[in-house]
């Protein structure tokens, strides 16, 4: 194992909690505005807000454990550094969609398409590792 290989899962990681911060103080931050206190109110803002935090809690803690895995089992430096800058920039457009009433649809579909490239590509590579150490 290389210390800059987890060195770069450790700065994703970082800014992904950054992003995640983010969210869930626009969340917050709604709720006062709406007077929302638990749960959605069947209001669309925090039904939409609430979306965008859950996306984000749903897809980011696997993409984070497959980089540390890659990372462990010996990616390459590059390979972390492409596989974290993705869902970091597609964490952005997705929460900036999630925001805004008028969000333009281009930003939820590459958030989300970013991020499910980086979980697609980072599982199909951690298993195909484990399996070649395995036989």
């Amino acid at each position: 194992m290389e210390q800059a290989a987890v060195t770069a899962v450790a700065l994703y990681t970082g800014l992904l909690a950054l992003v995640g911060i983010w969210l869930a103080l626009h969340v917050g931050r709604l709720r006062g505005q709406l007077r929302i206190f638990i749960g959605d109110g069947g209001h669309p803002r925090m039904i939409r807000a609430m979306r965008g935090q859950a996306n984000f809690v749903e897809s980011v803690p696997m993409a984070l454990l497959l980089m540390l895995l890659a990372a462990l089992l010996g990616a390459p430096v590059w390979l972390l550094h492409a596989g974290g800058i993705a869902p970091v920039a597609g964490r952005i457009l997705h929460g900036m969609h999630f925001m805004a009433e008028d969000a333009p649809r281009w930003q939820r579909a590459a958030g989300a398409g970013l991020t499910m490239l980086v979980l697609a590509l980072g599982g199909i590579g951690v298993v195909a590792h484990a399996l070649a150490r395995m036989f």
